[in-house]
């Protein structure tokens, strides 16, 4: 008998959604966007049907639409570097309440902090990488204050962390050091998984290693549902293992195995709704779009923004 994960939704109920659910509203939201014609016309297709899809699906998983949308402005990184502000704009024309920061792209807190409130913007989150060494931790969060942050995220591993359980315990005990470092900063700290933390390594995986020997109180879990799904792991079940420890989502689509492509919001086969549903119950506080590569990023972002907010 076949089985379906719990984390995937049925793809062949796709084919009898139409687009009676999408509203005038909703359609409106993405022509204020900015984006038009050719570009526009297949969000509103494959919105049209999710908003469907998730009418019939409304009283399931009460709790599953969002306050705040947010997005990790990595998927934006190429348009940041030729017009900052004017990204800003656009992203937040996309539907976007907030913003996860990956690079200050050399403006100081108070630029950032001007700009960000006139679009309307908060930015409650960082990724930072691991500096080299644990005194160098000041300035990165001197940074975060500035601009106004609360949560700093460490957004991977490096090479010379992985590959044995002794390797994941110097990590975790840098990270332990960096979560009482942030704790006395007034911020809250954490770690972004990717797929390479669940690989099999001495008997454990490194992810096992991290979450068991850090302190839950000092290192918090930004999880990334993409990176989670291609690693063949369950997100429900790390959610409910983590509750409370838990306080970020990256959100991103997954398409169906072996090749797990990453897809917009809505595309592939992770069930958001039911895992919004869980982690807004658990007060899962931030949800971050994000997109590594996508063709168009303000499309992209604007498709699974409006997938989101049809939940």
């Amino acid at each position: 008998m076949s089985h379906k994960p719990p984390f995937t939704s049925d793809p062949s109920r796709r084919d009898d959604m139409s687009p009676e659910g999408w509203t005038r509203r909703q359609v409106l939201g993405l022509l204020a966007a900015g984006i038009g014609g050719g570009a526009l016309l297949p969000s509103l297709a494959r919105a049209a049907k999710r908003s469907a899809h998730s009418t019939a699906h409304a009283n399931a998983y009460p709790g599953a639409r969002l306050d705040r949308i947010g997005l990790q402005l990595y998927t934006v990184r190429a348009a940041l570097t030729k017009d900052i502000e004017g990204t800003i704009a656009a992203v937040a024309k996309a539907g976007i309440s907030e913003v996860e920061f990956f690079n200050p792209f050399g403006k100081d807190g108070a630029w950032w902090r001007e700009v960000l409130t006139r679009h309307g913007l908060a930015a409650p989150a960082a990724h930072e990488g691991l500096p080299r060494t644990d005194d160098a931790w000041g300035p990165v969060f001197e940074r975060a204050q500035a601009i106004g942050h609360k949560l700093v995220i460490v957004p991977s591993s490096s090479m010379e962390y992985r590959g044995s359980r002794a390797n994941w315990q110097r990590l975790a005990a840098r990270l332990n050091t960096a979560g009482e470092k942030a704790r006395a900063a007034g911020l809250e700290f954490g770690y972004h998984n990717h797929d390479y933390e669940f690989a099999a390594v001495d008997g454990t995986t490194g992810y096992d290693v991290l979450t068991s020997e850090t302190d839950a109180s000092l290192v918090k879990l930004e999880l990334d549902l993409y990176w989670a799904v291609k690693a063949g792991q369950d997100p429900m079940a790390l959610m409910n293992r983590f509750a409370g420890r838990v306080v970020a989502v990256h959100v991103k689509d997954a398409g169906p195995p072996p090749e797990r492509v990453m897809l917009d919001v809505g595309e592939g086969t992770i069930d958001f709704k039911l895992l919004i549903a869980t982690g807004r119950r658990q007060g899962l506080r931030h949800w971050f779009i994000e997109h590594d590569n996508p063709t168009d990023p303000i499309a992209s972002i604007t498709a699974s923004a409006a997938a989101l907010k049809a939940l």
